[in-house]
């Protein structure tokens, strides 16, 4: 093996070759064998009464199948949901498709976060199993939302659910939506326009897109509790709780909560999940991963799986994305390995599923999969990468640098962060994630700092979580504080890979300056707090040779992130005020403000 010095750090160099290279391989599972029966409108009782729609795709044929339920909230005739449907019936499954309770054909009231899903999901799987065509076990199998109702459902552990797909999972709501560690995200807001009703909603003068003609007053809308109601929907009352409890806190979230020893701890069927490094629910499916590990409640539980590819929220359909070719290996046989899946643990096909590498991830650079045996990688190496600069690190043009060697007496970095003129964030057509979109624009202001290191004399691959520390201070008594990185490509574009945020009030002085949940902080305009920036997403990315890495700090990225009015109130989505902040970030020998990057070595 060889190594080189890179920027102060000694690190093995990454090869073309990636040991393990693997995609999710689909190997041999179910043919297409069935003619398609189907039935719709089952009215399904609950134990409270209520009736949920389901219709069943099953094989048209004598005997019982193993079954795969999945509970929508986007209507249970959508093509997507019912083309698949006949794809896994034609293989020998019988596959449910239900609306969730208040949505479309189902009664009840709608909540997105209504606790009863949960109960739901139990007491559909149970029914699913006491069916004539059914063997008595069940899988669950969805994407986005569904992939909340699986865990849900999972985490009242009915006896008929053998296991779970879920794909492109969010995490609890504090973790990415609504709420991204005490930020309230943008897509979320769209997301709740749109869900206002039993149907799909307009969200706006438009439909649920990034480029609506009053998105971005829309979102500068305050007090952001009256934000449904300024896009015209009047039927959402369960908005106010998402804005009114802007903590943890509360029956309303604990009571959907899935995450955490408690509830992963009552999980006891295997998972296969599966997310992109552009997904805006992109944490779930690690935390989930690592959850599963450490309290699921079987050993088939504690052996989860986890696939990670080049993909936005959008998973597994474009191999370009932005200006980015990932080539034909970013595309796999995803229903194809599902089916491999379900065949094992449905139909107890001994196919070897079981004795895959438990992880998958799509290394992008080098544009190849790398399969192992955990996460984080057992390989990494965590480098830390410090900020610096002269004190003028501002903007594109500024002299702030990055490397691996840690300050010494060094002059901070200001700028001012003004909620009613935000740093604008990239602008995605779906007010999710395009992709690595150029963060150029975006940085050309006084109000970024922005960090590089030199071109690289040999490439570096980056593939894991990221956390930072920033040490800081604001004149305002809260602001949030931003940390993005970037491949610079030679050309100049400047590639967003990933970011953290965190709320300063949102600090936890007990947790070494770490997010909590579910209290708050006290702010003292002017003086240093330690943050530690836990990423929401990692990434998989290989700087190549003359890119450079780049680090750039905000306190706002609109319209991806609402603003904070920095004002320090306990709820600043009740709030109307604005005040300016003055912001400072310290590197130097005591204030060694750094990104810690998950550095892979070759073998």
């Amino acid at each position: 093996m060889r190594c080189t010095s890179i920027l102060g750090c000694t690190v093995l160099l990454v090869h073309a070759f990636l040991i393990h290279a693997q995609a999710p391989d689909p190997g041999k599972y179910s043919p297409e064998k069935y003619e398609v029966k189907a039935t719709r409108g089952h009215r399904v009782a609950m134990r409270d009464g209520v009736h949920l729609s389901a219709d069943v795709y099953q094989p048209d044929a004598e005997g019982k199948f193993p079954a795969i339920l999945t509970h929508t909230p986007y209507n249970n005739n959508a093509p997507g949901w019912t083309t698949r449907a006949r794809w896994f019936a034609k293989r020998g499954y019988a596959v449910v498709v239900s609306d969730t309770r208040g949505r479309f054909d189902s009664e009840g009231d709608w909540d997105p976060f209504n606790p009863k899903h949960k109960t739901d999901g139990y007491d559909l799987v149970e029914w699913i199993a006491k069916q004539s065509w059914c063997t008595g076990k069940v899988g669950m199998l969805g994407p986005s939302y569904m992939g909340w109702t699986q865990w849900w459902t999972a985490s009242q552990a009915p006896p008929s659910l053998v296991t779970i797909v879920p794909e492109v999972a969010p995490p609890d709501g504090m973790f990415n939506g609504p709420y991204q560690h005490g930020v309230l995200v943008g897509w979320a807001m769209d997301w709740a326009g749109m869900m206002s009703g039993r149907t799909t909603q307009v969200v706006g003068d438009g439909a649920y897109s990034g480029f609506t003609p009053t998105r971005a007053k829309d979102l500068m809308q305050t007090p952001y509790l009256k934000l449904n109601d300024r896009r015209g929907n009047l039927d959402a009352p369960w908005f106010e709780k998402w804005i009114r409890q802007n903590l943890g806190t509360g029956e309303y979230w604990r009571g959907i909560a899935y995450q955490g020893k408690e509830n992963y701890s009552k999980v006891a069927v295997p998972s296969l999940a599966i997310t992109g490094w552009f997904d805006a629910n992109f944490p779930g499916s690690p935390m989930n991963y690592a959850g599963m590990k450490q309290y699921g409640a079987s050993a088939a539980a504690r052996t989860p799986r986890l696939v990670i590819g080049p993909w936005p929220h959008g998973y597994n359909r474009f191999r370009k994305l932005e200006k980015f070719d990932y080539g034909p290996e970013s595309i796999i046989d995803w229903n194809g390995y599902v089916c491999r899946w379900f065949d094992h643990h449905l139909k107890g096909g001994a196919n070897g599923i079981d004795k895959d590498l438990p992880v998958h991830v799509f290394v992008m650079g080098s544009n190849r999969w790398r399969a192992a045996k955990d996460w984080p990688l057992p390989e990494t190496q965590w480098t830390k990468f410090y900020l610096h600069s002269g004190g003028k690190a501002n903007s594109l043009k500024g002299d702030g640098t990055l490397s691996t060697e840690p300050p010494k007496d060094e002059p901070c970095d200001d700028y001012t962060y003004d909620p009613a003129r935000p740093t604008l964030s990239p602008v995605a057509a779906s007010g999710h994630i395009d992709g690595a979109s150029d963060t150029r624009p975006s940085a050309a202001g006084q109000d970024v700092l922005v960090y590089s290191t030199p071109a690289l004399t040999e490439d570096v691959e980056v593939t894991g979580p990221i956390s930072a520390r920033l040490f800081a201070a604001t004149s305002a008594r809260d602001t949030d504080w931003m940390i993005r990185l970037v491949d610079v490509h030679p050309d100049g574009y400047a590639a967003f890979l990933c970011d953290g945020v965190l709320r300063a009030r949102c600090r936890d002085p007990k947790n070494g300056g770490a997010f909590n949940a579910e209290r708050l902080s006290e702010i003292e305009p002017g003086k240093v707090y330690e943050y530690a920036v836990h990423f929401w997403r990692g990434t998989g990315n290989v700087f190549l040779k003359g890119h450079r890495i780049r680090v750039e700090v905000s306190s706002s990225y609109f319209p991806y992130y609402l603003p904070n009015l920095n004002t320090g109130v306990d709820n600043v989505g009740l709030e109307t005020k604005r005040v300016v902040a003055r912001q400072r970030v310290l590197h130097d020998a005591a204030h060694p403000s750094h990104v810690v990057l998950p550095v892979i070595p070759a073998r």
